[in-house]
């Protein structure tokens, strides 16, 4: 049973948008209380003395929650997964993986979402202490901030099939 409730759930907004993932745990409790709907379920079940309930995949709230903007927290574990785990500059998915700065500190880089990227340790040790363009390379994508719609999809995973239309990942 305790499996059961420790599964992943999507939890939307009123208005569908992605908010978080919950417990199915927590989810139940918010649709107990009247607080969310069940959008999709798992053909499980859970039961009490008097009640029988499907297992939500995909819950929704009742009210709209107003959020504050979130970022996404610039970590080396983060960059990689916003990477996909390849590297930016030969494309290789076989690790180990390093973090690279685009532009060099000494030379006013930053760490940024904008100025790191995912790099194997041969193209960092080949790319060095210089750009890009000087060490005769190309980066396959420009690095950018992820959104927090892109941390759900790619950083937390989809855990349910389910959930790739709210996802928007069709």
């Amino acid at each position: 049973m305790d499996g059961v409730l420790s599964r992943r759930v999507l939890m939307l907004n009123r208005n569908y948008e992605p908010m978080s993932v919950v417990s199915a745990r927590k989810a139940i409790i918010l649709l107990y209380l009247g607080k969310a709907e069940v959008v999709e379920r798992y053909d499980l079940w859970v039961h009490s003395v008097s009640t029988r309930m499907p297992v939500p995949s995909i819950v929704r709230l009742v009210s709209y929650v107003r959020i504050p903007h979130r970022r996404v927290v610039l970590t080396r574990k983060n960059i990689i997964k916003r990477d996909n785990r390849q590297c930016q500059y030969c494309g290789t998915r076989t690790g180990p993986f390093t973090v690279d700065h685009v532009i060099p500190k000494d030379r006013g880089g930053t760490d940024s979402w904008e100025n790191l990227v995912c790099a194997c340790v041969r193209c960092n040790s080949r790319k060095g202490n210089r750009t890009p363009e000087e060490a005769g390379m190309r980066l396959l994508r420009k690095p950018k901030k992820p959104n927090h719609l892109f941390f759900i999809q790619h950083l937390i995973g989809v855990y349910d099939e389910r959930w790739k239309p709210y996802l928007f990942m069709n």
